[in-house]
């Protein structure tokens, strides 16, 4: 808002409309590898992305075919800390899995 004042001395609100926008929108990607058991990435679906079995099986599948797929669209924060969380687990058992997180074109 913004005050102003007139001639007879009144305060005058006058206000000022803001348009607030939705945060933007990053896609977390599970890239191919030759190493990493099909059965892992199905489980990393599930655990971190709550994919049923049969959605994990063809975002798997799509990995596998066609080198890249897409768990989940999510804000900045929640698709840095899920491809974290991916990355972490991964390493523990020792998978070359590699999750990146890409914005999505408006």
């Amino acid at each position: 808002m913004t005050i102003e004042h007139d001639f007879s001395g009144n305060v005058v609100l006058d206000r000022q409309t803001s348009q607030v926008k939705p945060p933007p929108m990053y896609q977390v990607i599970l890239l191919n590898d030759d190493y990493t058991p099909m059965e892992f990435v199905v489980l990393i679906l599930q655990k971190y992305f709550s994919k049923t079995e049969l959605e994990a099986t063809r975002i798997m599948l799509r990995v596998h075919h066609d080198g890249r797929g897409v768990c989940g669209v999510y804000t900045k924060d929640i698709a840095a800390t899920r491809t974290a969380q991916v990355m972490q687990l991964a390493r523990a058992h020792q998978h070359p899995l590699q999750c990146v997180m890409e914005p999505v074109e408006e």
